[in-house]
């Protein structure tokens, strides 16, 4: 049953050439992240609370306490490939019902503490998910739409001992039973037969932005956590069994679970957990120096703050070595600076997406770092840059359209959630050599070194502070407020940010923009989907450049 990624040879090419996919034939993910461990007593998570103390939680605890929430989900009646939403910030509960559903044989789906109703309510819905473990942060929020999911059966909600507008079990909803977490879950049942799994057994659901029509449910299976494993290494400069890892990034979020906090269990390290909110990078700091952390993953909008911070290693004992980051292109400034003011701590750029994740990135150890580049394919992903028509490469320099080889890569997802005609329009099939490609939607070109070059998105997906925001969702939302005759959204170029949200509004007739308007369209944004999808910038026009069919001209629009 256990089983290690390993990436051998001295050089990259070595490596590559070598790296095969030699997965036991029963696999289970949750027992391959706490339960394989020879040393079940070493630190899996140090969890720090609001008041700045910590818990120690081992990987015979996390195995443990797994177990007792999946005899709970199973004494509910939890069967195999139900759906199980898990609604928590950075804390215990979070990782704790993915593990378990796994273990079930059931499936998770990770979602985002900032999401408003109409964001929660159509995953819930589409999913169909038949228990929701929530926050109490987000406890409001899920009794509005907890009546518009007719799967929906019960609701666990974490807590921490606050109240939650009286006790939860009184707060029944009419056809869901609520439950505070604690309560529900009997801590003394440690043991629990787990189901027969392997690794295409069918484990979550994380749904993308929807960058066109409505946010897609992507599935993977217990594989996947295996398919970072390799690139895990690279970014992490290869020596990733004796270190501490942390991220700010929501659990939520496949750039926090899958770039670190899995892997990371996968080789039996630590993870530090801390639901922190809004990024504060004094806080950071502390955080990495207080546990020793030797290996971060941060988005490039909180590297950014933590560059304002002057003199960070003279005023924090950091015993910081590399850190990944995504979802944008790394400047020479961001390497720069870690060189200069963190004491030669390595940043290494990754790419990925929620279908594909963690196919390209950057080693120091088998070569230098380009400014600009994603790095080179990771082993175990064929990664090419092709002419979507023809399935062709195209030749160096020249742009293309990102595909990973299907086959037996498991970090390829297996399909959209009830959409095999949308799974059937990434899929390039009977390519020039009969393989069969999965097409990211994302263009770049490759160096005659190799190297991989972000050029863009062929869709309008705006990316900010590293949230994947698509135009449509935004627009639909603005578009539902009474004085709205028209809008279009787009991202705009921003410092900090990358880039942020710029709505421009035609009001209906008899209606003039006012500061009142920008107000309650954002507060509508922020309610209704993220915090993070606001637009920060509304710009008011009597009339919207269009096209002689009527389309939004959004390049007008910046």
């Amino acid at each position: 049953m256990a089983y290690t990624v390993t990436l051998e040879g001295e050089t990259y090419d070595a490596a590559s050439e070598s790296f095969a996919w030699d997965v036991p034939d029963e696999f289970n993910a949750a027992a391959d992240l706490v339960g394989k461990h020879d040393d079940g007593e070493r630190v899996a998570l140090y969890q720090v609370d609001d008041d700045g103390g910590h818990e120690e939680y081992t990987f015979d605890d996390l195995d443990e306490r797994s177990n007792a929430v999946a005899t709970a989900l199973a004494s509910r009646g939890l069967e195999r490939e139900d759906r199980v939403a898990v609604v928590v910030p950075q804390k215990p509960a979070n990782v704790l019902t993915h593990l378990a559903a796994w273990k079930l044989g059931a499936i998770s789906l990770p979602l985002s503490v900032l999401f408003g109703d109409d964001a929660l309510r159509y995953r819930l819905t589409d999913s169909e998910a038949r228990v929701a473990v929530v926050d109490a942060s987000q406890w409001e929020t899920m009794r509005e739409v907890a009546p518009d999911c007719p799967a929906l059966e019960y609701v666990f909600v974490v807590d921490d001992g606050e109240s939650v507008d009286g006790d939860a079990d009184e707060a029944a909803l009419e056809d869901v039973t609520v439950e505070r977490f604690d309560e529900a879950i009997d801590w003394d049942e440690t043991a629990f037969d787990r189901a027969d799994t392997d690794v295409d057994t069918p484990a979550i659901v994380m749904y993308t932005s929807g960058s066109t029509g409505e946010p897609k449910g992507v599935l993977h299976t217990h594989g996947v956590w295996l398919g970072h494993c390799p690139a895990f290494q690279m970014y992490f400069e290869r020596d990733v069994r004796d270190g501490v890892y942390w991220t700010p990034a929501d659990w939520a979020w496949i750039g926090a679970l899958g770039d670190l906090v899995f892997p990371a269990w996968h080789y039996g390290q630590p993870v530090v957990g801390y639901p922190m909110g809004s990024f504060d990078p004094e806080q950071a700091y502390e955080l990495m120096a207080e546990f020793d952390v030797t290996n971060a993953f941060v988005p490039p909008t909180a590297i950014r703050m933590l560059m304002n911070v002057a003199d960070p290693t003279d005023r924090y004992d950091l015993s910081l070595e590399a850190i990944c980051s995504g979802g944008e292109p790394l400047t020479r400034e961001i390497l720069e600076w870690a060189d200069e003011e963190l004491a030669g701590v390595v940043v290494n750029e990754l790419y990925g997406q929620t279908e594909a994740n963690l196919l390209v990135t950057n080693c120091r150890e088998w070569f230098p770092a380009k400014p600009g580049s994603m790095g080179q394919p990771v082993p175990g992903h064929d990664v090419a840059v092709l002419d979507p028509e023809t399935g062709e490469r195209v030749e160096s320099g020249e742009i293309g359209e990102i595909a990973v080889r299907r086959g037996d890569d498991p970090v390829i997802f297996e399909e959209y959630w009830n959409a095999p005609e949308k799974t059937e329009a990434v899929t390039l099939k009977d390519g020039p050599d009969g393989t069969v490609w999965h097409l990211t939607g994302d263009l770049a070109k490759r160096d005659e070194d190799g190297y991989c070059w972000f050029t863009s998105r062929d869709d309008d997906l705006i990316i900010t502070s590293g949230y994947r925001v698509a135009p449509r969702e935004v627009e639909e939302t603005i578009l539902a407020h009474d004085a709205v005759e028209q809008v279009g959204v787009v991202g705009v170029p921003d410092e900090t940010r990358g880039e942020i949200i710029k709505a421009v509004v035609q009001p209906v007739s008899g209606e003039t923009g006012s500061d009142e308007l920008r107000s309650e369209i954002r507060n509508r944004v922020r309610e209704k989907l993220a915090e993070y999808e606001y637009p920060r910038e509304i710009e008011f026009v009597d009339e919207l450049p269009t096209t002689t069919t009527g389309k939004i001209r959004r390049t007008e629009l910046v």
